[in-house]
C-alpha cells in the first residue's frame, strides 16, 4: 500500500530517538530531543527561546539532538523541495551553528573529505582548506544519493554558509576512527572551511606535488652523470659537512634545548643530538659510500633469447623516495647520501624538533650539488601540513621509508597508497644459553644495552637458559647493567625468582636505560618467546654450542640474527653498506639495513636486429645464459 511520508515520519522519530539514548547511555551520557519545522526560524522569539534551551541542556551535560518535524513540515516533497531556511540536516546543522555561535562545526560524511572531483575517481585529490575563489569552479560534483536530499553539494554549501558566519567548518569521515576527537585535537584531516581562508598561504600539497616532480627531473639529470661524477658529488658533500661542522652543531644544540625545555623524553633527545665526532663519522662513510662500485646501470644477468637477440636484466633508482623521519638528523644525511649514490630524487619530511638542525643540513648537502644536476635533487618539507599532504602523491613518489615511532610507522603505512619500508619496532633479544662463555656473554649484553639504549637495535629483553637462574655469571651481569643505571623490568619467572618489578609486557621498546629479563627452558622456549614478542628486528644468541647456535640462526625469523655477537652491529654502515636509509622488517624488497641496493629496482634491456614475434613462427628461443660485460 501507498504509505503517508508524514505519518512515517512521526512513527520513525519514537524509534530514532531510542536509538539515540541507548547509544549515549552506553557512554553515561543523556540526550535530548528537538524537533523544527523551517518556518519556525521565521520567529525570532523562537530562536531566542532555542538558544536558550540549547545553552540549558549542555549546562546540564545533556547533548541535544535536532531533527526537522516532518510529520508537520510545510514542505510537500521534502526529499526533493529544497526552498525555505534549511531543507536537509546539512543546511539544518549550518543554521543552527550560526544560530548557537558554535566554536566549531563538524560535518560527517561517506568519504574523507571534499575531493576535486568524484571521490571514486583516482585523479581526484581530496582538498584540505576549501578557498572559494580556487577551488568553486575547480570541484566537480558525483551523483547525489538516491534517498538523501543534498549529499556532498549540500555539505559545502552549508559549510560555506556557516564559516563565511564565523563558524569553522571540517567536513570528514564518520566512518574513519575518532574523527571527531581527531579534528578537535588539531589533526589535519578532512577539509576545513574558515572566513580567513583565502588570506592563507597556497595547501602545502601544491609545493610537495611541484617539489616530487623537481627531484624527478632532477634525478633523471643525475643518472645521466658518470660514475665519477657522482662519487665527486658524494666526496663534495663531505667535505662541505666538515668544513661547516661549527655551524651545524650550533643550529642542532638550540633543537636540543628547545627540546629539553619542551620536556621532551630523554630518549628522543638523545636521537635528537649530534655527538661530538658525528659529523666526521657522517663524513667517512659517505666518502666510503662514494668509493664503492656503482650500484646503477650494473647488468645483473645476460640471456640470449635468440640469435642476435639478447636481454639484460639492469639496476635502476626507484625514482622519488619520501623519508619521514623523527629526532634524528644524522637519518637526513644518511638518506641523502644514499639517495645521491643511487641516483634517487629525495623528499624529506623531519620532525619539528629538529627542524634548524634538518634546515641547515640540507642546506649544506644541496649547496654542495652541481647546477647540472640542480638543488631540488633533494627537497626539505618545513611546512606545518601534515605528512597526509605528501602521502597522497601515489602517482609522483614511488617509495616512503618511515624512521620513527611504532606510532608514526604505523599511521603511515594506513595512510597511503605508496609502497612503505620499514620497521614499526625494535624489539631486539638477546638469548644466554646454558652453555654461554659469560664473560662474552656480558660483553655483548653490556654493548647490546647501554651503547645506545635510544637505537632500534639495542637490547629490549634478555633472555636466560633457566639452568643459569642462580649463576654466579648472571648476577654479574645484572648488577653491571645496575651500576650502569639500567632499570630492570621481570617476566613472570624473573619477577618471582629476583624479586624485581614485573614488565608491563614483552612488547615494549624501551629506547632508554631499561630492560626486560625473562627465563625460559631452552633454545626452543627462547625461539618460541621470540616469535611471539619480537619485532623481527634483530636478535642474537650467545652459546659455545654450535649445534644450539644453527638451530637459532635457522629457525628465528627476524631480519638480522646473530650468533656471539652484539645486536648493535645491526647497522648499515657496520654491514658495510656505507649507510642506511632504515631497517626493514618487511619481507618485499629489502629486509634488515637497507643501504643502496634496497633503493634499487631493475629493467630489462633488449637489443636486437629487426626481430618480430609473429606469432612466434620465425624465432628460434634459445634462452642461453651469457657472460655479464
Amino acid at each position: 500500500m501507498e504509505l503517508d511520508g508524514k505519518a512515517c515520519a512521526a512513527v520513525g522519530q519514537t524509534g530514532l530517538m531510542a536509538l539515540y539514548d541507548m547509544l549515549f547511555n552506553q557512554l553515561d551520557v543523556s540526550s535530548s530531543q528537538l524537533l523544527v519545522t523551517d518556518s519556525d526560524f521565521e520567529n525570532p522569539n523562537f530562536r531566542e527561546r532555542l538558544r536558550e534551551t540549547v545553552e540549558s541542556l549542555l549546562d546540564l551535560k545533556v547533548v541535544p539532538v535536532f531533527n526537522e518535524n516532518d510529520a508537520i513540515s510545510t514542505r510537500k516533497a521534502p526529499y526533493e523541495d529544497s526552498s525555505g531556511i534549511f531543507w536537509d540536516n546539512d543546511s539544518l546543522a549550518g543554521l543552527l551553528a550560526i544560530e548557537l555561535k558554535a566554536d566549531l562545526l563538524v560535518l560527517l560524511s561517506d568519504v574523507d573529505g571534499l575531493y576535486s572531483g568524484p571521490p571514486s575517481e583516482p585523479q581526484s585529490k581530496i582538498i584540505h582548506t576549501y578557498i572559494k575563489e580556487k577551488h568553486h569552479n575547480e570541484i566537480t560534483f558525483g551523483d547525489k544519493s538516491r534517498v538523501g536530499r543534498g549529499g556532498m553539494t549540500a555539505k559545502v554549501k552549508a559549510a560555506f554558509v556557516a564559516s563565511n558566519s564565523g563558524t569553522p567548518v571540517v567536513i570528514t569521515s564518520g566512518f574513519a576512527s575518532q574523527s571527531i576527537l581527531r579534528v578537535l585535537q588539531g589533526e589535519k584531516i578532512g577539509t576545513l572551511f574558515h572566513k580567513d581562508a583565502s588570506l592563507w598561504e597556497p595547501s602545502k600539497d601544491v609545493s610537495a606535488r611541484e617539489m616530487a616532480v623537481a627531484a624527478r627531473e632532477c634525478s633523471r639529470r643525475l643518472q645521466n652523470l658518470s660514475s665519477d661524477e657522482r662519487k665527486k658529488i658524494l666526496l663534495d658533500v663531505a667535505d662541505a659537512l666538515e668544513a661547516n661542522e661549527d655551524l651545524i652543531r650550533a643550529e642542532n644544540e638550540a633543537d636540543v634545548l628547545a627540546a629539553q625545555d619542551a620536556g621532551y623524553e630523554k630518549s628522543l633527545v638523545a636521537r635528537l643530538t649530534l655527538k661530538p665526532g658525528k659529523i666526521a663519522s657522517l663524513a667517512k662513510s659517505i666518502r666510503t659510500l662514494a668509493n664503492m662500485e656503482d650500484p646503477i646501470n650494473q647488468i645483473l644477468k645476460r640471456t640470449e633469447i635468440a640469435e642476435n637477440l639478447v636481454l639484460e636484466k639492469t639496476s635502476c633508482p626507484l625514482g622519488v623516495l619520501l623519508i619521514v623521519f623523527e629526532s634524528r638528523p644524522d637519518a637526513l644525511v644518511q638518506i641523502a647520501s644514499l639517495a645521491i649514490r643511487s641516483g634517487n630524487g629525495l623528499l624529506l619530511k623531519g620532525g619539528k624538533e629538529a627542524m634548524r638542525s634538518n634546515t641547515i643540513l640540507h642546506k649544506v648537502i644541496t649547496d654542495a650539488l652541481p647546477d647540472s644536476v640542480g638543488k631540488r635533487l633533494i627537497g626539505l618539507v618545513t611546512s606545518r601540513d601534515e605528512i597526509a599532504d605528501l602521502l597522497k602523491l601515489d602517482d609522483v613518489i614511488d617509495l616512503v621509508i618511515p624512521r620513527g615511532s611504532n606510532k608514526l610507522v604505523s599511521q603511515i603505512k594506513a595512510s597511503t597508497k605508496i609502497p612503505v619500508l620499514g620497521h614499526a619496532d625494535g624489539v631486539c633479544h638477546v638469548y644466554i644459553d646454558k652453555s654461554a662463555d659469560m664473560d662474552i656473554a656480558k660483553r655483548i649484553v653490556m654493548d647490546a644495552k647501554i651503547d645506545y639504549p635510544a637505537a632500534c637495535n639495542a637490547m629490549e629483553t634478555l633472555l636466560v637458559h633457566k639452568d643459569l637462574i642462580k649463576s654466579p655469571g648472571l648476577d654479574d651481569i645484572l648488577i653491571s647493567l645496575k651500576t650502569e643505571g639500567v632499570s630492570i623490568y621481570g617476566g613472570p619467572v624473573a619477577h618471582e625468582v629476583l624479586s624485581i618489578p614485573k614488565a608491563d609486557s614483552f612488547h615494549h621498546e624501551y629506547s632508554s636505560m631499561a630492560c626486560t629479563v625473562e627465563f625460559v627452558d631452552d633454545v626452543q622456549s627462547a625461539i618460541d618467546h621470540i616469535h611471539r614478542y619480537g619485532s623481527a628486528h634483530t636478535d642474537c644468541i650467545v652459546t659455545t654450542d654450535s649445534k644450539v647456535a644453527e638451530t637459532f640462526l635457522r629457525q628465528v625469523d627476524s631480519a638480522a640474527v646473530f650468533h656471539n655477537a652484539s645486536t648493535r652491529f645491526s647497522d648499515g654502515a657496520r654491514f658495510g653498506l656505507g649507510a642506511e636509509v632504515g631497517i626493514s622488517t618487511g619481507r618485499i624488497h629489502a629486509r634488515g639495513p637497507v643501504g643502496v641496493e634496497g633503493l634499487l629496482t631493475t629493467r630489462w634491456i633488449m637489443r636486437g636486429s629487426g626481430q618480430v614475434v609473429n606469432g612466434d613462427k620465425d624465432v628460434a628461443y634459445t634462452h642461453q645464459n651469457l657472460p655479464l660485460q
